[in-house]
């Protein structure tokens, strides 16, 4: 029991509570009825729990009768619970590169094909990206060439989120790991 303290902001608990009468709620959730402020801080003192404001807008406000420490202790395992479901979320959502040029020799595409099988295991984005240096951007169809044969290699294991597409002197397509969901295979684009 916290004795009339307010512990957080939401919440006025207990003597804290400032209204005259109040509309209290047991910890069964039946309504008791509009009681003097005094008087249902008695009746939640007399069971071993706490008066908690839960309404202060409301007219009267709601109180309800409950342990207001494993009440605050509920919401900090929600709190807790949903960084952890944001932090997997996000380590889901990271975007890894792979940049290949258009002359790239077959054993160095292999090895950067690996590399993004790797990627799409992990369950990362991965961006393929084809850098055109000096003269090779008069011929795009070497870019697309490089990146037709990523696509081809990784027809089981990805899903293709964005199509090729030119930016500057940069050729790109993101690619994201295949899931049974998806209906759109990397074939299509």
């Amino acid at each position: 029991m916290y004795g009339g303290k307010r512990i957080a902001k939401e919440y006025y608990i207990n003597n804290s509570i400032r209204s005259d009468r109040v509309l209290v709620i047991d910890e069964n959730g039946k309504q008791m009825g509009v009681l003097l402020t005094k008087d249902a801080v008695n009746h939640a003192l007399e069971r071993s729990l706490d008066l908690v404001e839960v309404s202060p807008a409301a007219n009267p406000p709601v109180c309800k009768i409950m342990d207001y420490g494993k009440h605050k202790y509920k919401l900090t395992r929600q709190e807790r619970n949903a960084k952890k479901q944001s932090k997997v979320k996000a380590s889901i959502q990271k975007t890894k590169e792979i940049k290949f040029k258009t002359r790239t020799a077959e054993n160095e595409l292999d090895w950067k094909l690996k590399q993004v099988k790797k990627f799409l295991s992990k369950g990362n984005k991965v961006r393929i990206s084809v850098l055109f240096r000096g003269r090779e951007i008069t011929h795009p169809e070497l870019g697309m060439n490089v990146l037709k044969t990523v696509k081809d290699s990784l027809l089981d294991e990805a899903v293709l989120e964005s199509p090729p597409g030119l930016s500057g002197n940069i050729l790109a397509m993101t690619l994201m790991p295949a899931t049974k969901k998806k209906n759109k295979r990397i074939k299509d684009a």
